[in-house]
């Protein structure tokens, strides 16, 4: 008998907690942003709880926090985001309306960071390249739709290094040139 007075006692003090923060549960279009910050529609206070809809995740004070995932209106996957403090963070892909794999990447304090590859519609690579702290760095290749190359050199620093090639469609060399700071110099 004593734990069944206790139990509800203990629930009550509680949820009378200062320190206890209730969240609750929105449509994503009953938020609105103000300086990266979201608040529920005419509140000043930062809003803490889980949003529904076509954009769905959590928001703790104010910003983005965790798994996001965003829908299509025809209800296909569109996207899978992670975030901390309101910065993207971590993996995140994209999808076509189709249900095909658009693009895959990772964030790192808010910046891209890492391998990022893009697939047209179809389903074939259309992009590969690596970033570095927010700039393209690396290897990058790009393919048309067809699946010919289209275009492939080298960021150092977010700016084209050393040569470059881009081809037509029908996968004949366009153009040629040889790049130093991401200046064309021949």
């Amino acid at each position: 008998m004593r734990k069944l007075i206790l139990i509800p006692l203990l629930i009550f003090i509680v949820t009378l907690s200062p320190n206890v923060v209730m969240s609750e549960t929105l449509k994503f279009n009953d938020l609105v942003e103000r300086d990266g910050v979201y608040y529920q529609k005419y509140s000043d206070v930062p809003f803490t709880g889980n949003v529904t809809g076509k954009e769905q995740g959590e928001i703790k004070k104010g910003k983005r926090d965790g798994l996001w995932v965003r829908f299509y209106k025809n209800g296909q996957l569109l996207s899978k985001h992670t975030y901390k403090n309101g910065k993207k963070e971590g993996p995140w892909v994209n999808y076509h309306e189709n249900g095909q794999l658009q693009e895959k990447g990772n964030y790192k304090n808010g910046k891209n960071e890492g391998p990022y590859i893009c697939y047209w519609e179809n389903g074939k690579l259309a992009t590969k390249l690596t970033y570095k702290n927010g700039e393209l760095d690396g290897p990058f290749v790009e393919y048309w739709q067809n699946g010919h190359l289209w275009s492939k050199g080298k960021y150092k620093n977010g700016k084209k290094e050393g040569p470059w090639v881009s081809y037509e469609r029908d996968g004949n060399v366009w153009k040629k040139g040889n790049y130093k700071n991401g200046v064309k110099v021949k």
